[in-house]
């Protein structure tokens, strides 16, 4: 590579190391595995909430909806004294998590219950008032996984403003974010690039549990629902998704493993590419391909930067039924994502570093799905700046924007 384009990454990589830390900053100990964590649908087990004797609910969940027990969040409620569970509704993915990224969800029946699913990743993705007719209180149980891109979070906040318009509570059973609540990294979105993937102005890395995002988003932004947040217990921020003793239920097709929830705030702007984000393969969002990829040249330039809690190496790999139209069944020269120090990684920094390189190295082509990749980067400006060599500048406000973040954040955090 040119020797500018070269210290200009490396200006950017400076950045990495000042990564904006949120509450309970500061190098973790010694990751140990906690017996004492109970997700929200444990704590509501253990005390039922007043708030849903007697009432007829509706659940918003999937498979991630899973309690310590092992019992599905469905059937908690269903059990629950004074609670009659009537309707399920499915997000993305469908209410098994089956379904692929972006396919519509079919409303049915659901086989175990026979209770209806209302589909929210179909026809609409705002519960409507046919769907809330002889509901009396709107329950949220999905695990998230700590990115702005992930719908999870918006299928909860157009659940809360169908809740406000017909008048019914909404609850929260909470859950731990996976990539933990302390780093904070990414700009904030433009809302005027406002979509599914990226309602509200919040960073790529939010640092947030769901339940600290829907009291964010029902008093910064407007909801205004009646919101009850069942938290999360013996959760705290340094903690990572595998020291909660909880066990891992992939969130989504693509997201098997802790690892690839650790790298997907970076790795999904390759969805915005014409390169592979590693879909239909063993390690998603934990590699990156293309059929014409000189990887090794791009594997050493990245390795010669140093970046933190992480290196790179050059992989082979084939896409089965990746679900995004890309390189189905072609052999791709690749590279992976390998992480050696979570605590100091910076995901979004780095995939965008990556893929900044990679363009460097084959102006020819690589292409952008523009407005997929606007889409995600809630701005058209990172694509400019990276077209422009001029990331820096650019990074350097996103590390203000987060700071700012930490503080307006810091009212709605539950957790330490």
């Amino acid at each position: 590579m040119k020797r500018p384009f070269l210290c200009t990454l490396l200006l950017c990589t400076s950045l990495l190391a000042s990564a904006c830390t949120g509450a309970g900053g500061g190098p973790s100990a010694t990751p140990t595995i906690s017996d004492t964590v109970q997700v929200g649908a444990d704590v509501l087990l253990a005390r039922p909430l007043p708030l849903l004797t007697g009432k007829r609910a509706g659940l918003i969940t999937n498979q991630t909806g899973v309690a310590r027990d092992g019992r599905s969040t469905i059937d908690v409620l269903a059990g629950a004294p004074g609670v009659q569970l009537v309707a399920l509704f499915s997000p993305e993915h469908g209410i098994r998590g089956a379904a692929a990224p972006g396919e519509r969800v079919a409303s049915g029946v659901d086989e175990r219950t026979g209770l209806p699913i209302h589909s929210l990743y179909g026809d609409t993705r705002k519960p409507t008032p046919e769907m809330l007719r002889g509901i009396d209180v709107l329950v949220f149980d999905i695990q998230d996984i700590g990115a702005r891109p992930y719908t999870y979070i918006y299928t909860m906040a157009l659940g809360m403003e169908a809740a406000r318009d017909a008048a019914i509570p909404f609850v929260v059973l909470d859950r731990p974010n996976p990539i933990g609540g302390r780093a904070v990294e990414g700009n904030l979105l433009d809302t005027a690039f406002a979509t599914f993937v990226g309602l509200y102005p919040i960073p790529v890395r939010h640092g947030m549990t769901s339940g600290e995002l829907a009291q964010m988003f029902n008093r910064e932004f407007g909801i205004g629902a009646d919101l009850t947040v069942v938290p999360a217990q013996g959760w705290r921020r340094a903690m990572w998704g595998d020291e909660t003793g909880q066990p891992w239920i992939p969130p989504s097709p693509n997201i098997p493993r802790l690892e690839a929830a650790i790298h997907y705030p970076g790795t999904v702007f390759f969805e915005g590419t014409n390169l592979s984000a590693g879909r239909g393969t063993s390690h998603p969002f934990e590699q990156t391909g293309a059929p014409w990829l000189r990887a090794g040249e791009v594997v050493s330039a990245m390795n010669e930067m140093g970046l933190p809690g992480v290196r790179f190496v050059a992989v082979e790999f084939t896409p089965r039924n990746p679900g995004d139209d890309k390189f189905a069944d072609q052999p791709l020269r690749g590279i992976r994502l390998i992480l050696t120090d979570r605590e100091t990684y910076r995901p979004v920094a780095t995939s965008l570093l990556l893929i900044s390189s990679i363009r460097h190295l084959h102006p020819r082509e690589f292409t952008w799905n523009v407005s997929h990749f606007d889409r995600l980067a809630g701005t058209d400006r990172l694509r400019l700046a990276i077209e422009a060599g001029e990331m820096a500048p650019l990074l350097r406000e996103w590390e203000s924007e987060a700071e700012a973040f930490v503080q307006a954040r810091e009212p709605y955090l539950l957790y330490r």
